[in-house]
């Protein structure tokens, strides 16, 4: 990434995404949203108070799902340029203006969900049987009838919907638009920084001295709105819990939790085993580092450094598509060409700009190509980056073709799955490629700091935090910004050990992430990841084949996790497949190592 960021509107329009396949104009936009809420309106009128007969309730959950596509429609186009320029004032209003539109739609549509809810087991199986498609729906509606309110205080609680996201929105003004990280001076030399020249650059430098210099000034301006951000997160957190309460769930966990469809021993299990058990395969990685770079200590400011910078491969936005051609190739034809789609038809934002908030994702939305938000700086670092996304894009389409939108989506505890599968494809791909054992560590190498360190140690030590969070919050009780730090840095000394010097800024670690803003999601990349490691040894081996991880990516949320997963070969009732994963870990550190002495020897 180039030190100087451009302007939005100076970036070329190849390196930008297309949301013309949303919206061709911004008239059409705007016809869209005065158009839904009439849609709505006659919706409602034909239909509420009229869910008796199960014939009336097929006809109905078909119209409901055009309307969810045309809400999500306009909120894709109306949120989405915001994350690729959170400066763009114009852009601001509109989000703020879909958000209204969207918060009366899912007010007015209330009704719907809870006179489903009020339908008897009968007339639920009845729908059912008329209509097997809707089955997952069904198996939905059934559970979350359990704790369903009065339709009114249901019909409140839409309408109320831009006011509970308000919290993530402060954060993300907080982080990305309101703080100047200003400049740092290495050597006599001048760098800018920002919070995404952060964590896209100097988090990553070659040289200590830039790295930790740029960790100081960055974390003594973080830490300015450490209150703030502290506020909005008590905010969400104590809105998370009241609901809770009021829907009748025993503990903040199982009411985030029952979205997942999984219970609480899967999801401790994760974290505990992870800390427990990965923790000293991670200090055996980072000490192996310290002692490649010739360091007297690992800071906590080191940890995201290259085992071998001078090795690291640059690739070009013209060079992934082979790499998506070759590497994507073992998942069939068919769905490399499907991904490859992605290029002609702008699905992906590459552009470095001013603005752009920090990280990556993929937004999906039924009935319309997917959209991925990258950085992208010319390394292999971005390849694996867009192999992560574009997995997720894969699963939305295959997903969205296989499914009635009201069961389209996967669990959470699934999402990551196919993303971190793609990554192990790519890992592979190179491995293969090459018999030079420098070329070997180094793949092996971004395998651990970059897929596995992304989901089994950044975002673990975030669920494990936020673990300890919303068991206060259970508890009854609050906390301020310096126990948020006191809880976080309790965490990484749990994991790290003596292995990483933790100075002053680590603990501010909680400040960077979205994630918090999302209930329990950071705990499903290692959820996710475990899931594509154990696929993805099993059809290496021969021991499953591929089909079985199409048809899972197919499945969408037809299955509760722990049927999913058995069509792809994998059991998650048992603790195997995790340890299984660990030890597989544990054994590509190990030649990791015997490939650094094997090299030094040469």
């Amino acid at each position: 990434m180039s030190e100087q960021l451009l302007k939005r509107s100076d970036v070329a329009d190849e390196l930008k995404w297309d949301l013309s396949a949303i919206f061709k104009t911004k008239e059409e936009f705007e016809e869209a949203a005065k158009q839904l809420p009439e849609d709505v309106a006659a919706f409602a009128g034909k239909y509420d108070g009229q869910l008796t007969e199960a014939e009336t309730v097929v006809e109905a959950i078909a119209a409901y799902e055009e309307l969810s596509a045309a809400a999500s429609h306009l909120g894709q186009y109306g949120h989405l340029p915001v994350s690729v320029d959170i400066t763009d004032s114009e852009a601001q209003q509109v989000t703020r203006h879909v958000s209204n539109v969207l918060a009366g739609v899912s007010a007015r549509l209330s009704f719907f969900q809870s006179q489903m809810e009020e339908l008897d087991e009968a007339t639920l199986d009845a729908v059912k049987e008329q209509e097997p498609a809707y089955a997952a729906y069904i198996r939905k509606i059934k559970k979350t009838k359990r704790a369903k309110l009065d339709p009114k205080v249901e019909e409140a609680l839409a309408q109320l919907s831009p006011v509970f996201s308000s919290p993530a929105e402060i954060f993300e003004q907080a982080r990305s638009n309101d703080a100047d990280y200003g400049t740092f001076e290495v050597d006599g030399k001048e760098y800018p920084l920002s919070f995404v020249l952060y964590e896209e650059v100097y988090m990553y430098h070659e040289d200590p001295k830039v790295r930790r210099a740029a960790y100081d000034q960055f974390n003594s301006v973080l830490g300015q709105y450490k209150n703030v951000v502290a506020t909005a997160y008590y905010t969400h957190l104590q809105r998370e819990k009241t609901i809770a309460d009021m829907r009748g769930y025993d503990s903040i966990f199982d009411y985030l939790l029952e979205s997942q469809e999984v219970d609480q021993d899967l999801y401790h299990r994760q974290i505990d085993t992870i800390m427990t058990d990965f923790a000293p395969v991670m200090r055996k990685f980072i000490t192996h580092l310290k002692e490649v770079h010739g360091l007297e200590k690992m800071t906590y400011a080191d940890l995201k450094v290259d085992l071998d910078p001078d090795y690291t491969l640059p690739v070009s936005i013209e060079e992934s598509k082979t790499l998506v051609k070759e590497a994507l190739e073992p998942l069939g034809q068919d769905y490399v060409d499907m991904i490859l789609r992605s290029y002609p038809e702008r699905w992906v934002d590459f552009a470095q700009n001013l603005g752009k908030r920090s990280g990556a994702f993929c937004s999906t939305t039924y009935g319309k190509h997917p959209n991925v938000m990258v950085t992208w700086t010319g390394q292999l670092t971005d390849a694996y980056t867009l192999f992560h996304e574009l997995g997720h894009a894969g699963q939305g389409v295959f997903s969205n073709e296989n499914n009635p939108l009201t069961s389209a989506r996967p669990s959470l505890y699934l999402i990551e799955g196919p993303s971190t599968f793609n990554e192990l494809l790519l890992t592979d791909y190179l491995k293969n490629k090459t018999d030079d054992p420098r070329m070997e560590r180094s793949v092996l190498s971004k395998m651990i700091s970059r897929t596995y360190f992304h989901n089994f140690v950044t975002h673990l030590l975030e669920a494990a935090y936020q673990r300890e969070v919303y068991r206060l919050i259970d508890a009854g009780k609050s906390f301020d910004a310096n126990k948020l730090s006191e809880l976080k840095r309790e965490v990484l000394e749990q994991f790290w050990g003596e292995a990483v010097e933790l100075e002053p800024g680590a603990e501010l670690t909680w400040m960077r992430q979205i994630h918090y803003y999302m209930g329990l999601y950071p705990y499903t990349y290692s959820a996710g990841l475990t899931i594509a490691t154990q696929a993805f040894l099993k059809i290496s081996s021969g021991e499953e084949k591929v089909d079985g991880w199409l048809d899972f990516l197919a499945l969408g949320g037809q299955k509760e996790p722990a049927e999913a997963t058995q069509v792809c070969g994998v059991d998650i009732t048992t603790d195997k497949p995790l340890k299984d994963t660990i030890n597989y870990l544990d054994e590509s550190v190990d030649r990791i190592i015997e490939l650094t002495k094997e090299l030094d020897q040469n």
